[in-house]
């Protein structure tokens, strides 16, 4: 039996499925959301080199779809495992999707005709969805949702659908998974902005995070690439970065660096430039880290283009009179000087931590977690991707924070990891 799940289908899963997939194992990839990618789908360009995010990742979840000897499990999640290595049973329970797979083309008609319009996880609530919707337009499955929690049943779906895909019941169905090896990819999530409240996130509608200035550049999300103040739709003429939102902070807990914070926030100030030179753009940090190839000639282009540095961190966010709305101070850490911003818009740079569903995982794995709540390797140095327990492994953001070549790379070792303590095992098998 040479069956592996990987349990999340980000780049990092993605990427590990497609490498084992390549050696001949079976793999089926889990994935609780109702398509493949992760969190890199929601991106417009990847640093240091600005190319297409979906240009990147979209071939990979093509590839994903098309793999014989891959089965993709999506609004699904691993609610029980036994057994040890090579003889793992893992328990999946798949959520009712409300839609026929098999007769759904993905044409989009019912999304079209649908009445109900709610918030959009995807876009990071800068944009709507239906009630029966696809995330978005390069979803692996390429199929859609009906959302049964907003939907009002008014029927429209139902009577315009062709193939009669649209179901009005559909229940949970559970699995069982005969598999040798498991390797977690479970990826990350953002931190909530609204835990740091002297910074004015939700209470004014010009502070946002990080994840939706992404959306909001992106040329297919909700603005089609437009910058646009969220209070009055105009285009920002000043906007302010702040760096280390729920990262490097001893009063939250949290005194870890997120790892893709600064360069993420450069990426996105360069964009801005580019396409608008006009726009004042500061980015507020307490040291840039760029560690990676090309980061540090990408952090020197920044300069190059205008993008100011202003080393110091924020006081509290506050309504402003002026025509900006907005206003703050800083201490200029490497004068000494006080400034006073304001600022159009304001980006959250929001730092990166475990999912709420990884303390769960663990406990069900009987894996260890670090102090930062992320799931502990076997050690930091030698052994990265390998865990306490034989035959499970763990890979990309699931760990600690990564960008997205260390997640790839890591996806890649916990699949040959998985793959050469399956042939391992087999070895063993027949020497007894």
């Amino acid at each position: 039996m040479d069956d592996v799940v990987v349990i999340g289908a980000g780049v990092s899963g993605i990427q590990a499925a497609l490498d084992l997939a390549n050696h001949g194992s079976i793999v089926h990839l889990i994935e609780r959301e109702p398509t493949i990618g992760g969190h890199m789908a929601q991106l417009d360009k990847t640093f240091p080199t600005n190319d297409c995010s979906m240009c990147i990742l979209s071939p990979k979840m093509v590839d994903v779809q098309r793999h014989e000897n891959i089965r993709v499990h999506t609004m699904a999640e691993v609610v029980s495992i036994e057994g040890e290595t090579g003889h793992f049973k893992v328990g999946v329970r798949e959520h009712p999707r409300y839609i026929d797979m098999e007769t759904c083309t993905g044409c989009g008609d019912c999304t079209q005709i649908c009445p109900v319009e709610v918030y959009n996880r995807f876009d990071a609530g800068i944009g709507v969805r239906k009630a029966i919707y696809k995330p978005h337009a390069q979803a692996v499955p390429d199929r859609v949702v009906k959302d049964a929690e907003h939907c009002i049943e008014c029927g429209l779906c139902y009577d315009v659908c062709g193939p009669r895909a649209v179901l009005r019941e559909d229940k949970d169905k559970e699995i069982v998974i005969d598999a040798s090896a498991v390797i977690v990819a479970t990826g990350y999530q953002v931190f909530d902005a609204r835990k740091k409240s002297p910074l004015g996130y939700l209470k004014f509608p010009d502070v946002i995070t990080s994840l939706e200035l992404e959306r909001m550049i992106n040329a297919s999300g909700p603005t089609g690439g437009k910058i646009r103040r969220l209070s009055d739709g105009r285009e920002p003429e000043n906007i302010v970065f702040i760096q280390c939102v729920g990262s490097r902070d001893m009063t939250l807990g949290r005194p870890w660096c997120s790892c893709v914070c600064c360069m993420q926030a450069i990426k996105n100030a360069m964009l801005i430039k580019e396409k608008h030179p006009a726009i004042a753009v500061t980015l507020l940090y307490m040291d840039i880290r760029a560690y990676g190839k090309g980061y540090e000639e990408f952090y020197e282009r920044a300069k190059a283009v205008g993008v100011r540095f202003l080393r110091g961190m924020p006081s509290d966010v506050r309504a402003d009179t002026g025509a900006n709305g907005l206003s703050f101070q800083t201490e200029n850490t490497e004068t000494g000087e006080i400034e006073i911003l304001r600022p159009d818009l304001v980006v959250l740079s929001v730092g990166i931590e475990p999912t709420d569903t990884t303390a769960a995982l663990a406990n069900m794995l009987g894996l260890p977690r670090e102090e930062t709540g992320f799931f502990r390797s076997a050690h930091d140095a030698m052994d990265t991707v390998g865990t306490i327990r034989p035959g499970i492994y763990v890979a990309g953001t699931a760990v600690s924070p990564k960008d997205i070549p260390d997640s790839v790379a890591s996806g890649e070792s916990a699949a040959m990891r998985a793959f050469v303590g399956i042939k391992k095992a087999k070895t063993r098998g027949r020497s007894r």
